[in-house]
Formats: structure tokens, C-alpha cells, sequence
């Protein structure tokens, strides 16, 4: 599917002001992918529909959860993680794009996950530094993806952690899993010394 086309149809599904996000999330997510040499066509496919089910109702996400025996988990952490693996869902039903590595990248993007890909770490970063984003931290994070992709995640992934913390919020073990992962690998990587 060319650019023009999913555009076209994403469109459909988001807001203007979220429409503006996925093309910030798009222009950041070919930028990360230029620099650690990932697919470009995967990248951008994958950034672009990576909100297609931000817009639906929460009731027909729940539903889907269910029906596709998705981690039954998901429906007990706040309706904001469910456009994530729902809308994978729905880009491979609707939009008929079926490439595993794209689908994995939008079911993870707000949670990330144990063992993420390349492109997964690339769309989670991409949607959390894309330009319109102004929230403490974020900076900080942009510097970070041009030096390395693991760390840029983890720090991420620390400060979604933190703020969901202090905001009194519960927080999807997936994500503490992936934090846990991250840390123990770039240590491993670092020979023990400590970041």
C-alpha cells in the first residue's frame, strides 16, 4: 500500500489534531529509521496506522479484546492501551496489511513489550518524540534517540512509569516488564558497569 492510500485512509478514522500527531509520528519514525537502518516502507506504514483505532468506542475495543482472546489484562489498565492492539487488529481486517513486524509495531506502541524489534522500538520512540510533543522529559528523550535507540526507550519508558505513578494510575506490568528488560540488557551490554 503506498503512503497517499493509508493516509487516506487513516484520515478517516482520526481527528485533525490527532491526524497531525501521525504525520509528526511519521516524519520522526523515517527519521529513527534512517539513522538505525530499519525498512522505511515498514516504518511508515506502521507509523501511520499506528493510531487507526485511537477513535473507536471503548465498548467496541473492549469486545474485541475478548473475542480475539487478547490479554484479557488489557481491560483493567484504563482504555488508553486498547487502540494499541485493537487497532493491529483492525489494520490487518480493514486495511488488509498483514506484515507481522508492521502489526507488532502498532500493538505495542503504548506499552512496548520483552523482546521488541527494531521497528517496535522505533514507532513506541517515534510516538512519544514526534514534534507536537511538549510535556516534561520529552527533550531529554529527543537527544537520546540520536545517540541510541535502547536508552532513548528506556528513559521513555522511566518517565511513563514515573508519571503514571504520580498521577496515582495503574501501570501495565507488560511495560514494567519491558523497562526491566531493557535495563538488564543495555547493563549486560555495558559489561556489568552500570549505565
Amino acid at each position: 500500500m503506498d503512503r497517499e492510500k493509508a493516509l487516506e485512509i487513516v484520515k478517516e478514522q482520526l481527528t485533525e489534531h490527532r491526524y497531525q500527531h501521525t504525520l509528526g509520528v511519521v516524519q520522526t519514525a523515517l527519521e529513527l529509521a534512517n539513522r538505525y537502518e530499519e525498512d522505511q516502507v515498514k516504518t511508515e506504514l506502521a507509523a501511520i496506522f499506528h493510531d487507526y483505532a485511537k477513535f473507536r468506542s471503548k465498548e467496541e475495543m473492549k469486545e474485541i479484546v475478548r473475542k480475539q482472546a487478547m490479554p484479557e489484562s488489557l481491560l483493567h489498565y484504563g482504555g488508553e492501551l486498547l487502540h494499541a492492539p485493537v487497532g493491529a487488529y483492525l489494520v490487518e481486517k480493514e486495511a488488509g496489511i498483514n506484515d507481522r513486524d508492521i502489526l507488532a509495531a502498532i500493538a505495542y506502541h503504548t506499552t512496548g513489550r520483552v523482546g521488541m524489534g527494531k521497528l517496535e522500538k522505533i514507532i513506541f520512540l517515534a510516538d512519544y518524540i514526534e514534534p507536537g510533543r511538549k510535556f516534561p522529559g520529552v527533550e531529554e528523550v529527543r537527544q537520546l534517540a540520536n545517540e541510541d535507540l535502547d536508552t532513548a526507550c528506556l528513559q521513555a519508558l522511566k518517565n511513563t512509569v514515573t508519571f503514571l505513578m504520580k498521577q496515582n494510575q495503574l501501570v501495565y506490568p507488560e511495560t514494567i516488564n519491558t523497562y526491566n528488560s531493557l535495563l538488564a540488557q543495555l547493563k549486560k551490554n555495558k559489561g556489568n558497569g552500570g549505565m
